[in-house]
């Protein structure tokens, strides 16, 4: 067995991100200082909740098709990804097949929306260059004990895949005293975490053009 030495951004690998949140709590209003450096895959195809749009933007819930336009947009240069809002690629899927599926196709299906997503992930990590950053944009969900995690559709999906598990950076999109904020380390019900150093406050202005910054900077990611 061959051990390999792991650091900051050792692996070479492009780097995920997770936000969760509440809706209206900021999660889309973070891109809002971003110019035309931004691709956008926009899931459901919403409006943004501010006047400036972008130049780069998918409007698409299939997986084949946004894997291909974003290897393409870093082909062109493009370095930042955003799929807003990423947990309707699991929705979707869902409430397409569930009608038409019984008995152990129901299993079945639970089983595809998990590799679907779980291989989007990896496909970021392993198939894009080591210089992108893609931020995967989800709705959280509250249990009757104030757990908060990731929205999907249920316990059968969330045992085959534990998404918060594939991210080193999760950020909770929060309102705290009539501020948008984002928090980087977890309360203890949430699972909001980044490495250590990378900032320094537990919550921070949900600009996500400064954070990416901070990011890249913290990884020693250049983008040109």
């Amino acid at each position: 067995m061959r051990l390999r030495r792991l650091g900051r951004k050792g692996n070479n690998m492009a780097q995920n991100v997770l936000i969760i949140g509440g809706s209206g709590n900021g999660k889309s209003a973070s891109l809002r200082n971003f110019k035309d450096e931004l691709f956008i895959v926009n899931v459901i195809d919403k409006s943004l909740p501010f006047r400036n749009s972008f130049k780069y933007v998918l409007a698409t819930d299939d997986y084949a098709t946004i894997k291909a336009k974003m290897l393409g947009a870093t082909k062109m240069g493009l370095k930042t990804i955003v799929i807003d809002d990423s947990g309707y690629l699991i929705m979707n899927q869902f409430m397409r097949g569930q009608g038409t599926k019984k008995g152990n196709a129901v299993f079945e299906l639970y089983n595809q929306i998990a590799s679907n997503f779980w291989d989007l992930i990896n496909f970021v990590k392993y198939d894009l260059p080591k210089d992108v950053i893609v931020y995967f944009v989800m709705h959280e969900d509250i249990d009757d004990m104030g757990n908060v995690k990731p929205m999907t559709i249920g316990k059968l999906l969330n045992d085959k895949i534990n998404i918060q598990g594939m991210f080193t950076i999760v950020f909770r999109a929060m309102k705290n005293d009539g501020k948008y904020i984002f928090r980087t380390q977890s309360s203890g019900l949430d699972i909001a975490k980044t490495p250590m150093g990378m900032f320094d406050s537990e919550s921070i202005d949900n600009d996500l053009k400064v954070i990416n910054d901070t990011i890249r900077e913290y990884e020693n990611m250049e983008e040109k």
